[in-house]
């Protein structure tokens, strides 16, 4: 099976996270803020990990929260701000269901509104500084990039118009974190919500946000936190009073390893890596009359996720025909039906494929195969 479905899980994960999770788990037996002994060496771990997401991010205001899934951090994110006066909701038309899921089941109590986008996938910022003088944002929630067709959104520019109304800011970097360079604080990011197990190349297991304490972000979640146990109200520390329950301690262990190799390396080269990749990956895609590329402009950045569709064949279809040939990709509508609805490409969806740092020549012989035998069975 050669792998292009980067933007779901990345695989393979560098060599040292693997070791680093085997090793935590043979040698700690601690779970953070309840052991003893291990308890130090455990939570050094965890502090040093923060650390890391602080540097990588260039921040030293925001707290870090440790969560099992982007989505859920996400849920704790959004449905904590619906405790808030919120009204007025600015999201992008890429948006993932972990967003529109959530701010649909609050229909009844906000209002929310597309960011003004072209046809062409760029950002009208001009009609978006319109629409927030007619309708000032409370709450601007933006995917850094889209996970259908891979597409960078302006954030700073944005969020810059959003402050001017004092709105709160939330950046989806589930698909960038690690990989495009963001400075939170200078982009006035509120929240910025990071998936360990994809462009980070860490496990599953391990996600998160960054958030600015400034703001108030009432509790949805309760639980154990190891600490003041006799209190029945959620610690007021952050990020102890968003962080119940045992922390899955050998993903972070992951996690850390991943950002230690990406600090050696660097997020420009990891950057310019799935760049050569996607070009690479667009180069044999190009060759076939039959494929029809999905939301690309040239004129804008991307990262290594394309979705295309096949003259006469589904996107179901599609699926079982690459997974007999052993290439591993994704189809449908990727969980963000509102991007397809903008592109297009509902309600079939596409077929995406996403590389990452690893994909290999083998990885795009085996494709070019592929869609050389869809092309003399069409």
């Amino acid at each position: 099976m050669v792998y292009f479905n980067n933007a779901a899980t990345t695989y393979p994960k560098p060599a040292a996270v693997y070791k680093a999770m085997d090793e935590f788990y043979r040698n700690n037996a601690g779970s953070l803020g309840r052991g003893g002994k291990e308890m130090k060496s455990a939570g050094a771990l965890v502090a040093d990990t923060r650390q890391l997401l602080k540097e990588l991010l260039h921040t030293s205001q925001h707290e870090v929260i440790f969560t099992p899934t982007a989505t859920l951090a996400l849920n704790m994110i959004i449905q904590g701000l619906m405790k808030q006066p919120v009204k007025n909701v600015y999201i992008t038309p890429f948006e993932h269901n972990a967003v529109t899921r959530v701010l649909h089941a609050y229909a009844d109590k906000i209002n929310v509104q597309i960011l003004a986008v072209n046809k062409d996938c760029s950002f009208d910022l001009e009609r978006i500084g319109y629409q927030f003088a007619d309708s000032h944002p409370d709450l601007v929630i933006m995917s850094h990039a889209s996970n259908v067709i891979g597409v960078i959104t302006p954030v700073a520019e944005v969020f810059a118009l959003a402050k001017k109304y004092a709105a709160i800011t939330v950046v989806d970097m589930a698909q960038t974190a690690g990989l495009v360079d963001l400075d939170i604080a200078k982009a006035k990011c509120d929240f910025a919500v990071f998936a360990g197990h994809k462009t980070l190349y860490g496990p599953t297991g391990v996600s998160g946000f960054l958030m600015n304490p400034a703001v108030e972000l009432p509790t949805v979640l309760f639980g154990g936190t190891g600490v003041d146990s006799a209190n029945q109200d959620m610690p007021e520390d952050i990020p102890a009073r968003y962080e119940m329950g045992t922390p899955n301690m050998m993903a972070i262990a992951g996690l850390h390893a991943a950002l230690m190799e990406l600090k050696e390396k660097k997020i420009t080269e990891y950057h310019r890596k799935e760049q050569e990749n996607r070009k690479r990956l667009l180069n044999v895609l190009s060759k076939y009359d039959f494929v029809r590329l999905v939301g690309i402009n040239k004129s804008l950045d991307y990262v290594g996720v394309v979705s295309f569709t096949i003259d006469g064949i589904s996107s179901d279809s599609a699926a079982q025909i690459f997974a007999k040939l052993g290439v591993d990709l994704r189809t449908g509508l990727h969980c963000a039906p509102l991007a397809h609805k903008f592109l297009g490409t509902y309600p079939a969806g596409s077929i995406r494929t996403s590389v990452g740092i690893y994909t290999n020549d083998e990885d795009l012989l085996r494709l070019t195969e592929s869609l050389n035998y869809i092309e003399s069975n069409l």
